[in-house]
């Protein structure tokens, strides 16, 4: 088993993959996960993530987002918190807090970041690993997949 760190970003291509253009490698690293063949580690802060992106941006009524909670709460991620040490560093190098807090997670863990954000893939090469590879870290291709 391999052990990744998933960004909201991973998340939310999973809850709404209509026209998502990431869709097939989020479904894979879903399929991946289910199976048991991957390990799925976030800093504390995803779930709140993925409920705010549902809520505000796509306008979740509360009961969707209630079922979303309970959801997120089921799906047996592992959280990790980053050493805000770690968290600081990485916001020093251009990063969101937030986005920051995935890397430390991976840097802490020994592991990978996949992510479809770009910018973190720029900012952290040798942490973070786009979503749009992800079939090569899943074939055991990819840098620092396994702890």
């Amino acid at each position: 088993m391999i052990e990744l760190v998933v960004d909201a970003n991973v998340l939310l291509a999973w809850i709404r993959s209509d026209g998502e253009p990431l869709a097939r490698q989020a479904t894979a690293l879903r399929d991946a996960f289910r199976s048991g063949s991957v390990a799925l580690l976030v800093p504390p802060l995803t779930a709140y993530e993925v409920l705010n992106v549902a809520g505000r941006k796509w306008r979740w009524p509360p009961a969707a987002l209630g079922r979303l909670a309970d959801d997120l709460q089921r799906l047996g991620l592992e959280p990790v918190e980053p050493p805000l040490s770690d968290v600081a560093r990485w916001t020093g190098a251009g990063l969101s807090a937030y986005d920051a807090a995935y890397v430390a997670v991976a840097e802490r863990t020994g592991t990978t970041l996949v992510t479809a954000d770009d910018e973190i893939v720029a900012r952290a090469p040798e942490r973070a690993h786009p979503l749009a590879r992800v079939e090569e870290l899943l074939a055991g291709a990819g840098p620092a997949a396994a702890r």
